[in-house]
């Protein structure tokens, strides 16, 4: 079993706030505004693309549609919770066509590919920042 060292943590924790942050700008400049829950969703989307980008194991388009695959998991996640389980009304895609419960829908999801793709060379510089580090 492999152990997890204190610099890993470090690690991920530091991409974790930079995913959260830079979440929240995203949708700033996308939308004019964000929501807490959303700096929240940054925090967990970016430490898991860059695991899948720092991994890889596969070509950028395929790592670019897991990646779209995860972000649009966690956005629906938080969707269900903070939208409809809550009412907070954060955002609603109902209008958009191919969406699932108004949260997530199938625009969001290819965008987040081209993001996904787009974010690569960020995960490989933070990787070799990191490796350097710990």
């Amino acid at each position: 079993m492999k152990h997890i060292t204190a610099g890993k943590v470090r690690e991920y924790a530091w991409v974790a706030v930079i995913g959260a942050a830079g979440y929240s700008l995203l949708e700033i400049l996308w939308r004019g505004h964000t929501h807490w829950s959303m700096t929240l969703a940054g925090g967990v989307c970016l430490p898991l693309i860059y695991r899948v980008h720092a991994g890889e194991r596969h070509c950028l388009a395929v790592r670019s549609v897991i990646c779209s695959g995860i972000i649009t998991t966690v956005e629906f996640a938080v969707g269900v919770v903070v939208n409809l389980l809550l009412g907070w009304q954060v955002w609603d895609y109902s209008g958009l066509r191919f969406n699932l419960m108004g949260q997530i829908c199938l625009l969001y999801s290819l965008l987040w590919c081209l993001l996904s793709a787009a974010i690569c060379p960020v995960c490989r510089a933070l990787k070799k920042h990191f490796d350097g580090v710990c």
